[in-house]
């Protein structure tokens, strides 16, 4: 497991202990995660009663030097428009957020670290399949 980007659920499995994703992750030499799922992140801490302990363990790490954030720009919106036809074409919508991500995970050349099945919807994306790891 070389270079991975991580789901938003990937990051709260870490935070809450699970210890197989925490051993796959300080495996991992380069981790990347999408300025969506920081946002997913950042809105999911505003609806808890922990937003400044969860923003602080979040910028912990997002300061390491393994961990990079990967922003949206307009060649993300191009392989997002390819992903969200080929899954109209199929008939198998997946939430527009994880459209978003998995447009990151294939403009930036990374596997996806999900534990959400619906990935495996997206033609050509390259899974770190949770369950076998």
């Amino acid at each position: 497991m070389n270079r991975i980007l991580i789901d938003t659920n990937i990051y709260s499995y870490a935070l809450k202990g699970d210890k197989k994703i925490i051993f796959n992750l300080q495996k991992a030499n380069e981790i990347g995660i999408s300025s969506i799922s920081v946002g997913e992140l950042l809105s999911g801490f505003k609806g808890g009663n922990r937003e400044a302990q969860n923003r602080e363990e979040l910028e912990e790490f997002l300061d390491s030097p393994r961990v990079s954030v990967y922003p949206v720009d307009e060649s993300t919106a191009d392989f997002y428009a390819d992903i969200l036809d080929g899954l109209r074409k199929i008939g198998k919508p997946i939430p527009t957020n994880d459209i978003w991500i998995a447009a990151v995970s294939f403009q930036y050349g990374f596997k996806l670290y999900s534990k959400d099945e619906h990935f495996k919807n997206v033609a050509g994306l390259s899974l770190i399949d949770a369950a076998l790891l």
